[in-house]
């Protein structure tokens, strides 16, 4: 650096930067100007979302990487002009809070509470931009209230209903669970314990009332990750076949099953039905294998979906004793009850087609069920005592009346439209997707405000007595129940409609209904009188990014505030069909072993350490310089160097620079008003204003800071006889850098004699007509490997540039004595001699 450039003003000393200082001045500064208070009708929104908080303690270095995140673009978005709404809250309801204040012999909602105090503080010395002012915790009154509104909502509109179900059961955590947070192998979500089936009486939202439109509208969402769109299809699992209805041959009862292969129901031995399916209580079991038949149920309903479905080629299954009739054939076959066949698909029946289906096939050899070929393939021919597995393609129906020589689709249409007019099925969309169970047998959660009643069964609490308040209770350890129910001034109640006696429901509610709407009171959250205000959400919504973390949550969170989305758009308070237009799932932070950091593995990184040696900013710089927001970050302060010279850089420069305060009027520049290697630099300049700002857009907050890096060496390679010059670079560094170091750039922006935040200010454009440098620099190749570069005038012709190569001495040298068979030369970028 020239020395011209170290000179400091006399009031002004050099020295490390005094982070400590200037972010409590800052952090001190934002809230006296309630920098970051969102209006309730803005003018130009942007809603910026990061994901409800779960207060399991204090903020670590995974918490800290998601928040700063979501401040990064809050800032960057309130520089462009928009006023912006950047929320926080706590989801405080929960399974891990009651586990750990059994743990340490505390009410959960002391546990809870202290967390959020705890953790509100760290977030606070980390400055992020929050609208504290609208702060939400679901375990509050003022909020669970309105969780019940959206309940008895439900419930009123035929959405939330209560059954006797077979049900996933942790028999760790002691409670149910919804099928999204029972993980691929069969294990609870939160302790990983195995999970069993039980039959309970349970609460229910019919969320596959929505299923087509949560299907359908999935291609509406450009700005989330394929990944999760996938997974959110898989999930619904969308499927357009055939119903036909087979009857229990000694009752007559309609037995009806989903099919994708109509073609094949001339095929059809016998029938299976899952352990779990309310159709086996209504079997005429002979009464000598109920013992059998019930033995086989209760194996079966203990072991994981995976291992019905998955596991070993070896089948399992019991006859019932009982026969289905075939209405294509009129045919009796065996029916019988089979692991493999869940009650989650289609009516938890299947017609076994044993020469079409290799599942089938398998179950059939193994109790010696026959097997009937009924699809040829084209051009061959069949046996089924020769197969030794299934046919299982399309091809021409045989076997199979007055279908027989129907092929494929044509095949398919038959049957289906034959089944529709003869009354005995049709065509069907079926989908994998259940409806939502979300009552739980916990005590911290929010209660359900429904009241049973003997006479009018179950009524909804009057919305005048919401909330319906969680009671302390003296016992909440989980006993396979709802510790409420041993509470008899809670349960023990009037009817709201005929005012006998009745009892409220015992249960509370998945804490994913907490989290299924949170986004909204976000828009409203001191109204007292409604959830929310339709015409205050509809100025902020949909939400313009959300941030959170990715795979965990695509089938569970992401999906159920959809369905909440959509179902308040039906009763009139909302006016969109999706809840955010673009999703950014950010990578994990791993520790230095790869593992990603998490309370439950006991090896988190405070960032209150970090922050308390090197400053807020350079601990924010140094996890957004490790990788792009989308990667993982293996987390290590080895990062931090690099940044933390960026940073004291920066501070000097400032020091150094800021007493030319004449240059904040400064826009730009001519090429006429400096000499060439400033407006090199004047260029460089531009061309980073460029990349950081369609990086900022991409999220790429890694490539910004080396763009700003590689600048400030540029500019450390420039005299100073422009004068001002490197203070009207700095001042642009100084906005470039602002959403990622806000303290650092307040500070310096303020040096320059700016009177209002660097927030307010506008942020940079860069220069069109100094965006390309007069010269480029070329790559000089001898049989494709790089001998030198030579700077030539932008817009060369090709054939001067190759004779500028020429005639450079160390080309020169590599061609001595060689023939050039050819020049490649690729314009702006190269040429390449090849010589023998």
């Amino acid at each position: 650096m020239d020395k011209q450039k170290d000179k400091v003003a006399p009031s002004r000393s050099i020295g490390s930067y005094p982070f400590a200082e200037i972010e409590s001045k800052w952090q001190k500064r934002w809230d006296e100007q309630k920098l970051f208070r969102a209006p309730d009708f803005p003018t130009n929104p942007y809603y910026v979302l990061v994901m409800f908080a779960y207060p399991s303690g204090d903020i670590h270095m995974g918490h800290f990487r998601n928040y700063i995140v979501g401040d990064a673009i809050a800032r960057w978005k309130m520089m462009q002009g928009h006023q912006v709404l950047h929320p926080f809250g706590w989801d405080a309801f929960g399974l891990p809070a009651e586990q750990a204040a059994i743990k340490r012999k505390l009410h959960p909602r002391d546990w809870t509470l202290n967390n959020i105090e705890m953790s509100r503080d760290t977030l606070k010395k980390v400055g992020i931009s929050f609208d504290w002012d609208r702060e939400v915790a679901s375990c509050l009154p003022d909020y669970y209230k309105w969780t019940q509104w959206m309940f008895i909502k439900l419930f009123e509109n035929g959405l939330a209903y209560r059954k006797e179900a077979s049900v996933n059961w942790c028999s760790t955590c002691n409670t149910v669970l919804a099928n999204e947070q029972v993980d691929s192998e069969g294990r609870c979500w939160r302790c990983e314990g195995t999970v069993t089936k039980k039959k309970l009486e349970q609460w229910f939202f019919k969320i596959t009332a929505y299923a087509e439109r949560l299907y359908r509208d999935i291609d509406t969402l450009p700005g989330w990750l394929e990944s999760v769109r996938m997974m959110q299809r898989n999930w619904i699992g969308r499927s357009e076949g055939c119903r036909i209805d087979f009857t229990i041959a000694e009752t007559g009862e309609r037995l009806p099953i989903f099919t994708t292969r109509p073609d094949t129901v001339f095929g059809v031995t016998f029938m299976a039905i899952a352990p779990e399916s309310d159709t086996v209580s209504r079997l005429p079991i002979p009464e000598s294998k109920k013992a059998e038949i019930a033995a086989y149920i209760q194996r079966s309903i203990s072991k994981s979906e995976l291992e019905r479905t998955m596991g070993s080629d070896e089948k399992d299954g019991v006859f019932t004793g009982c026969y289905a009739t075939n209405p294509f054939s009129g045919e009796k076959v065996q029916l019988w009850i089979a692991d493999y066949v869940l009650a989650s698909y289609g009516s938890g029946t299947v017609m076994g087609v044993p020469a079409h289906d290799q599942r089938d096939f398998l179950f059939a050899k193994k109790y010696g069920i026959p097997l009937r070929v009924v699809i040829h393939p084209q051009g061959g021919q069949l046996q089924g005592s020769e197969l030794q597995q299934a046919y299982a393609d399309f091809g021409v129906m045989v076997n199979s009346a007055g279908f027989d020589g129907k092929a494929g689709e044509d095949a398919i249409t038959a049957v289906t439209d034959y089944a529709a007019a003869h009354g005995i099925g049709g065509r069907e969309i079926n989908y994998r997707l259940r409806d939502w169970l979300v009552s739980r047998q916990r005590y911290w959660g929010c209660p359900i405000p429904i009241i049973h009643c003997p006479h009018c069964g179950p009524v909804a609490e009057r919305i005048d007595n919401l909330p319906v308040m969680l009671p302390d209770v003296k016992d909440y350890i989980p006993k396979g129940r709802s510790p409420l129910a041993d509470v008899p001034e809670y349960t023990n109640v009037r009817c709201p409609k005929c005012g006998g006696s009745a009892e409220r429901d015992p249960d509370t509610m998945d804490t994913f209904v907490c989290s299924s709407w949170y986004l909204f009171r976000y828009t409203d959250s001191k109204n007292s009188e409604q959830p929310f205000a339709p015409e205050k959400a509809k100025a902020w919504l949909p939400v313009d990014i959300y941030i959170g973390g990715t795979h965990e949550h695509a089938t569970g969170h992401l999906l159920y505030y959809r369905f909440f989305t959509k179902f308040l758009k039906d009763i009139g308070y909302l006016t969109i069909d999706e809840p955010a237009v673009r999703l950014l799932n950010h990578g994990m932070v791993l520790d230095a072993i790869g593992t990603p950091m998490s309370k439950s593995a006991g090896n988190v990184v405070s960032p209150l350490d970090v922050m308390a040696s090197k400053g807020v900013d350079t601990t924010r710089l140094a996890m957004h310089f490790a990788a792009p927001c989308g990667k993982e970050v293996l987390w290590s302060e080895d990062g931090i160097v690099g940044v933390d010279r960026l940073v004291q850089r920066m501070y000097r420069l400032a020091l150094v620079h800021s007493r030319d305060h004449g240059t904040r009027e400064q826009t730009s520049y001519k090429r006429s008003d400096v000499n060439e290697e400033t407006w090199k630099t004047y260029v460089r300049l531009n061309q980073t204003v460029k990349k950081v700002t369609e990086d900022l857009d991409k999220l790429q907050f890694n490539t910004c800071i080396a763009a700003i890096m590689e600048f400030l060496n540029d500019l450390g390679e420039l005299d100073g006889s422009v004068p001002r010059f490197h203070a009207f670079a700095i001042q642009k560094l100084t906005q470039l850098l602002a959403p990622l170091t806000p303290h650092l750039s307040e500070e310096i922006w303020e040096m320059f004699g700016h009177a209002e935040s660097v927030f307010k200010s506008h942020w940079p454009d860069h220069d069109s007509e100094a965006i390309e440098d007069d010269s480029i620099t070329i790559a000089i190749q001898i049989n494709g490997k790089l001998r030198a570069t030579i700077t030539v005038p932008r817009g060369s012709q090709p054939q001067l540039v190759a004779a500028t190569a020429r005639a450079i001495e160390p080309v020169q040298k590599h061609l001595q004595g060689r023939e050039i068979l050819k020049e490649i030369i690729v314009p702006g970028k190269l040429v390449n001699f090849v010589v023998r």
